[in-house]
């Protein structure tokens, strides 16, 4: 098989052939038909996250290179191990990626997205960039039957966490939900809004294209932060979901934030803020992080994508040898909704 390997950060990706994986007990084999092309692939050929103290290497995490990149990961079941259950050569799947070690307490609770010793497909394990994916067990497969491949990907990803962020912004049902943030993750994030809350939703970018679709996914109000008195044109906000999660958005979100308010921070941009300690017990803010989901939230997510209540935007299509131009779009703010590889 084919696949697109980061062998050092910030090198070229190389296109490796080696033999197709074979699957032993509960293990599954996946032809992969889609694989979404995401943020966290960026981190991931860059080497590490900036942390606002410093630059935190993915290495240091247990990241080893070469791997192959890719968590978002449709396709069909090639061939399943003789402990594998409920599916069979042929049948159309969304891969959950985010096992874990199935003892430590987040698996014990069912996040495994949380787990202490995570095993990622895509991150600490190979994944999509490829033609071919061995997933660990079919308990990680959800049936993908009756969805377009390319818009799927995206709900093991960047849908789920933009699902599993309004759920936790949603909780104490703000009539003002503020959204940051309108690449892939956020205009899912307004789309999963408008479907699950009845709060007014107001997004905010940069980029009137981006800003453009957000209202077509269903924001009420969009504003551009690049004018000035971005504070301003928001207004107060019950909640609001940083998708970005950078300084200037963070420093945004918190002066939008009124009195019992929930900031819910799931982008990964990096850097710091001076936090004045004082206003969060005034104010009885709450902030908390949202990263990723569960796999009982990523089947929730297919049904809402099912059902037609959540329709994923992919704008562009690359094939395997095109990932580094898939990433460079990415990484320049080419890209519109989401981006998918086809191996």
């Amino acid at each position: 098989m084919r696949s697109a390997r980061i062998t050092a950060p910030n090198e070229p990706l190389q296109i490796a052939e080696s033999d197709a994986p074979s699957a032993a007990g509960e293990q599954v084999v996946v032809k992969v038909r889609s694989a979404g092309v995401c943020h966290s692939d960026l981190h991931l050929w860059e080497g590490g996250y900036d942390t606002g103290g410093g630059f935190m290497k993915v290495t240091d995490r247990g990241v080893k290179y070469p791997v192959t990149p890719g968590h978002e990961i449709v396709g069909t079941v090639h061939e399943a191990g003789p402990g594998a259950r409920g599916f069979a050569r042929g049948d159309e799947v969304i891969v959950y990626p985010w096992g874990g070690c199935g003892s430590c307490p987040g698996c014990a609770s069912g996040a495994e997205n949380l787990c202490d010793s995570p095993g990622s497909l895509g991150i600490f394990r190979d994944g999509g960039y490829a033609e071919y994916v061995l997933v660990p067990s079919h308990r990680y497969l959800a049936r993908a039957e009756g969805l377009e491949s390319d818009g799927a990907a995206s709900l093991a990803c960047s849908g789920l966490t933009a699902y599993t962020a309004v759920k936790k912004a949603a909780a104490g049902s703000p009539r003002s939900l503020a959204v940051i943030g309108a690449g892939g993750l956020g205009l899912m994030g307004v789309q999963i809004a408008r479907a699950v809350t009845d709060s007014e939703i107001v997004c905010v970018d940069i980029d009137d294209a981006k800003l453009d679709a957000a209202r077509k996914m269903g924001a009420d109000r969009a504003v551009n932060s690049g004018g000035g008195d971005a504070a301003g044109l928001v207004g107060g906000a019950d909640a609001v979901i940083d998708f970005v999660n950078a300084p200037p958005t963070a420093k945004l979100a918190l002066s939008v934030l009124r009195k019992r308010g929930r900031l819910v921070m799931v982008g990964l941009f990096g850097g710091a803020v001076d936090l004045p300690l004082v206003t969060v017990p005034l104010k009885a803010i709450t902030i908390e992080g949202a990263y990723t989901g569960t796999f009982s939230a990523m089947e929730e997510l297919v049904g809402l994508a099912r059902e037609g209540t959540v329709k994923p935007v992919v704008s562009k299509r690359y094939s395997l040898g095109e990932a580094n131009e898939a990433l460079a779009d990415l990484k320049a703010g080419r890209i519109v909704g989401r981006a998918v590889i086809n191996p």
